[in-house]
């Protein structure tokens, strides 16, 4: 299997670029070890030989057994590849991720690629979906996608698997990893895939998936990217047209715990009380249901009871990983809000909405009575397929940034809906 083959001369030269970037930025040290979120996995997930030139290569690749909710699913390949650490500017590093391909041969063009940006699992390796596997929420929506004819590639993010911290949230690395997957599978053989590629990401990984979307024409230009599904984005932009306090959350916590502080202040263990130290520890080597538990166990009941600190202190010392420029992006995106979702709330998202919609994009958001943050990753699906269809046959999905209303605060759940839990 070929490590790297040329797409072009636009990659010859983007790669190029890349190198010389990579080299000028290898000036840091990239932390690893325990402290790090490094979990012992296996050999597979640490690359000891030189890194290739190129941010996307595939370094290796080995098969997988496909999970039972997944039975679209015909192979699975679990994969290493380079990517440019933008967090530490260390150079590049390894990356892991996972390649579902479905049932059957290949149409005449390849296969249409989904390059799918999970939600919020944790920081340690450990929780890395290539190793420990998907939720049912995450593998039935990944089926459904297969079913429908498409290949998915689902990076698990730079530090999640691989070595050093994962930066969680950090969107200028979450977009590389996404944008480095697309490459790297477009090299295992000719004619697998399709020239054009659909993002897609809920919560976190919608936060990614944008920032790929943003990314996409500096970094990857080679790339034939035709849209990008958003469900419950994370992502704030500070210079958009709605003005939105930080949120105040324990995902900041995980923020906090993986690079999301500034070099010139304190540690994190320096800002913690007792209980933010116990959680730290559960956080560097378990996943978000051990994270969880913990915090049931330590009765914590706010943010606050983690940090020796104000809000305001606090908002000095970090690095704001979820904010973004409102930047022009060459194709539509669409995103979905659960009415009922009280993790990224309504508000924060038509926030987003409105922010890419200020800066000329072609955006169509949408909405979903009764769903929360997890229902409207599948409640949304219908129309994310339509999307999709009318991006792909050249009828273009519209726009609808005209009409957008502010909404109100979280409604009523519906308890019926698939995967509505939260």
């Amino acid at each position: 299997m070929s490590r790297f083959r040329s797409a072009g001369f636009a990659r010859i030269c983007g790669g190029l670029f890349f190198v010389m970037a990579a080299n000028a930025l290898a000036a840091g040290r990239l932390p690893v070890g325990p402290a790090a979120g490094d979990n012992e996995l296996s050999a597979f997930y640490r690359w000891p030989e030189a890194m290739p030139a190129l941010p996307g290569a595939l370094l290796r690749s080995e098969t997988l057994p496909t999970q039972p909710q997944m039975p679209a699913a015909a192979q699975a390949l679990r994969l290493l590849y380079s990517s440019i650490d933008e967090r530490w500017h260390s150079g590049l590093v390894a990356v892991s991720g996972t390649l579902y391909l479905p049932a059957g041969p290949p149409p005449a063009q390849g296969w249409p690629l989904l390059a799918w940006a999970h939600g919020t699992l944790g920081i340690a390796d450990a929780c890395a979906p290539s190793w420990a596997g998907w939720r049912d929420r995450d593998a039935a929506y990944i089926n459904r996608w297969l079913a429908r004819g498409f290949a998915v590639v689902a990076t698990d993010y730079q530090g999640l698997g691989g070595p050093g911290p994962h930066p969680y949230t950090f969107w200028q690395a979450e977009g590389r990893s996404v944008l480095d997957s697309i490459r790297a599978v477009r090299s295992i053989r000719p004619g697998l895939m399709a020239s054009h590629t659909i993002l897609a990401g809920q919560s976190q990984g919608g936060g990614a998936a944008l920032g790929a979307a943003i990314l996409a024409d500096g970094y990857a230009p080679e790339l034939s990217i035709r849209g990008a599904v958003l469900t419950a984005p994370n992502s704030t932009f500070p210079h958009g047209p709605i003005a939105l306090p930080p949120r105040q959350s324990n995902t900041v916590f995980l923020a906090l715990a993986s690079g999301g502080l500034r070099e010139d202040g304190p540690q994190v263990e320096d800002i913690l009380t007792d209980k933010g130290l116990e959680l730290l520890s559960v956080a560097r080597h378990g996943c978000t249901r051990d994270i969880a538990r913990e915090s049931k166990a330590l009765q914590i009941d706010s943010f606050a009871e983690l940090l020796t600190v104000t809000p305001e202190a606090l908002n000095a010392m970090r690095i704001p990983t979820t904010d973004m420029p409102q930047a022009s992006i060459a194709f539509p995106l669409l995103i979905a809000t659960g009415q009922a979702d009280e993790t990224i709330t309504p508000v924060r998202q038509y926030a987003v909405a409105a922010a890419l919609c200020a800066a000329g994009n072609q955006v169509t958001w949408r909405t979903y009575e009764g769903l929360g943050h997890d229902g409207v990753l599948h409640g949304s699906l219908d129309d994310a397929f339509a999307f999709v269809e009318a991006q792909l046959d050249g009828s273009g999905p519209g726009s609808n940034c005209s009409t957008l209303q502010r909404p109100g605060p979280p409604g009523e759940r519906d308890t019926t809906a698939p995967f509505n839990n939260d």
